[in-house]
C-alpha cells in the first residue's frame, strides 16, 4: 500500500524560492511516510499561460537538465519517487509543457510531455506549448506502476485509457486550473463539478486511483481553486485538499484491493476492440 502525497501549493515569481518551496515540501512529504510524491502543473513558475509574452520563454530548462539532476539527488536521500511537471525547452522555439518521473533509487525513467493543448482566455497554452510527442506512458517504480497526465489530458477518456493499457494503477494529473471572476458566480460549481466527476469516472472505467494536485492562489484575475484529490477505483474520494489553502495531501493506496476488483470489474476484458475503429476519427460523419 504506498502512500501517495500530493503537494498543493501558492507560487511566486522567484523560480529559485518555488523550486526550494517544492523541495521542503516533499522532505516533509517524505517524512510523515510518503513514498510517492506529485507536484502541481508548472510547479517552478507562476502560470504565465494567462497572457502571451514572449519573454515567459525565458523560464524554459532543458529536461533531463538541472533540475531533474537535482529530483535525482532528491528521490535517491529520501527514497521516494517524485513526480514534477514543468516549463520544457526542447530546442529554440520548441517548448513543451513536461512531466517527469524519478524512481526512489534516484534513477531517471523519463518524460511525459503533455499532449492536449487548451486555448481559452486565462489559458493561452497553444503560444507556448507544442503538443506532446512521446505517447502515453506507464512508469515501473518501486512503489507501483504509474502514469503521469497533465490538466487539460484530464478531459480526454482516451488519454487515460491508454496510460492504463500501458500498466498504470496510479494515474497522476499535475493541474493548473482555476476560475475566472466573470464565470465563477454562475459557473464555478459547475465547473469544478465536472473536472472532479469526468476524473473519477477515469478510475472507474479504467479500475485505477487517480491523484489530481492543483495549486492554490489569485494570479492574475485567475482564482486556482485547490481541492487536490484522490479518488479510487470505483471514483470514491479518499483523500481532499483545501480550495484556498497550501497543503500535503496524503492517502494509502491499496494495490492489492485494485487487482481484486479488476477481476470482478473486468472492463479491459470485455472491450469491444473490432468496434473501435470510429475513433480514430475528428468526428463520426
Amino acid at each position: 500500500m504506498p502512500r501517495i502525497a500530493l503537494i498543493q501549493q501558492n507560487v511566486s515569481a522567484d523560480i529559485e524560492t518555488n523550486k526550494r518551496r517544492t523541495e521542503e515540501a516533499i522532505r516533509e512529504a517524505a517524512a510523515h511516510g510518503a513514498q510517492i510524491v506529485c507536484t502541481q502543473e508548472l510547479f517552478t513558475t507562476l502560470y504565465f499561460c494567462r497572457t502571451q509574452d514572449c519573454g515567459e520563454f525565458d523560464a524554459a530548462e532543458v529536461l533531463p537538465g538541472e533540475l531533474t539532476a537535482s529530483h535525482q539527488a532528491l528521490a535517491r536521500e529520501l527514497g521516494v519517487v517524485i513526480v514534477a511537471a514543468g516549463f520544457e525547452k526542447r530546442a529554440t522555439g520548441l517548448y513543451h509543457n513536461t512531466a517527469w518521473v524519478v524512481d526512489a533509487d534516484g534513477s531517471f525513467l523519463g518524460l511525459y510531455r503533455k499532449m492536449h493543448i487548451p486555448q481559452d482566455p486565462g489559458f493561452e497554452e497553444k503560444f507556448y506549448f507544442t503538443p506532446g510527442d512521446l505517447g502515453y506512458k506507464c512508469f515501473e517504480t518501486r512503489f507501483g506502476r504509474i502514469g503521469v497526465l497533465i490538466c487539460w489530458d484530464q478531459w480526454y477518456p482516451e488519454a487515460a485509457r491508454l496510460t492504463a493499457m500501458e500498466g498504470a494503477e496510479i494515474i497522476f494529473y499535475p493541474t493548473a486550473i482555476g476560475w475566472l471572476p466573470e464565470e465563477k458566480p454562475s459557473l464555478g460549481v459547475a465547473q469544478h463539478c465536472a473536472w472532479e466527476t469526468v476524473q473519477r469516472g477515469h478510475g472507474v472505467a479504467n479500475g485505477c486511483y487517480v491523484c489530481s494536485v492543483n495549486r492554490v492562489g489569485t494570479e492574475g484575475e485567475t482564482e486556482f481553486w485547490g481541492q487536490s484529490f484522490v479518488s479510487d477505483y470505483c471514483g470514491q474520494i479518499v483523500a481532499k485538499a483545501p480550495v484556498a489553502d497550501e497543503a500535503i495531501l496524503y492517502a494509502d493506496l491499496d494495490l492489492a484491493a485494485l487487482e481484486d476488483h479488476r477481476r470482478i470489474w473486468p472492463f479491459f476484458r470485455d472491450r469491444r476492440i473490432d468496434s473501435y475503429g470510429g475513433i480514430l476519427k475528428r468526428w463520426g460523419k
